[in-house]
């Protein structure tokens, strides 16, 4: 494995647009090297960082692409809602595959092993010191505890995915304005959810933003084709559905 950058200098090089490469094996386009496609596109497009799933898709990107990677592992249990990177075992995987900042779910949600999911992050810290943290939340409070416990990135990546939330389909700007504001110079802030034109992208810039990280509108062909055909049939089905779904 080529030698990670230093902690600091790496968040500071995140500035700008992170492409969120990932497929799940029953997405149409699920195939071995899918995602180093896309991660090979997001660099010639002038990303500045990618965000993968898993262990082996991390590590498959890592030997192709030379681009810092934000590494989580998907897995869902029956009794939770919890499934960005929920283990301190998933952690491991992923930073052992490559990534260059751990992402994991930092919400009150309660996890498959009847704890809130936030207590990970500190649990992590301390058997992985040496990684970066980024704290995917759903609200100004989650973001706040997930700043004070150590977290190096927060963004509201989980805004429409937990039970307080799931019916939301929109970002929340004012609230994300809101957490630039009060915790910009303590953590790096980033926006990721819901946002599918370069137009919102540069609102969250303008904002305070230090990244926006960007997945379906980019390399998820099969769902910018549903949100087009929900629109023409009248919105008899939500693509948001498809998106949010356990695999």
């Amino acid at each position: 494995m080529s030698k990670r950058m230093d902690k600091k200098e790496l968040i500071e090089s995140l500035k700008g647009l992170i492409v969120s490469c990932q497929t799940q094996p029953d997405d149409p386009i699920h195939t071995d090297k899918m995602v180093v496609k896309m991660a090979e596109a997001a660099k010639w497009g002038g990303a500045v960082g990618i965000r993968a799933n898993s262990p082996e898709q991390i590590a498959a990107i890592k030997a192709e692409v030379d681009l810092p990677i934000i590494g989580l592992w998907k897995i869902w249990h029956d009794n939770t809602d919890v499934f960005i990177t929920p283990t301190l075992e998933a952690c491991k995987a992923v930073w052992e595959a490559g990534a260059d900042i751990i992402a994991l779910d930092c919400t009150s949600q309660i996890n498959a092993e009847g704890r809130p999911a936030y207590e990970l992050l500190e649990i992590v810290k301390k058997e992985i010191p040496e990684a970066p943290i980024f704290a995917d939340v759903s609200n100004i409070e989650e973001a706040r505890r997930a700043a004070e416990m150590g977290a190096d990135i927060v963004a509201p990546t989980l805004y429409g995915y937990t039970e307080e939330t799931k019916h939301i389909e929109e970002p929340d700007m004012r609230a994300f304005a809101q957490m630039c504001r009060e915790l910009g110079d303590k953590v790096s802030i980033m926006m990721e959810g819901h946002i599918y034109t370069p137009e919102d992208a540069m609102k969250c810039m303008f904002l305070g933003a230090d990244a926006v990280v960007v997945g379906s509108a980019i390399t998820r062909p099969h769902f910018i084709t549903k949100r087009f055909t929900d629109l023409l049939t009248g919105y008899q089905n939500n693509w948001r559905d498809a998106e949010r779904s356990k695999h």
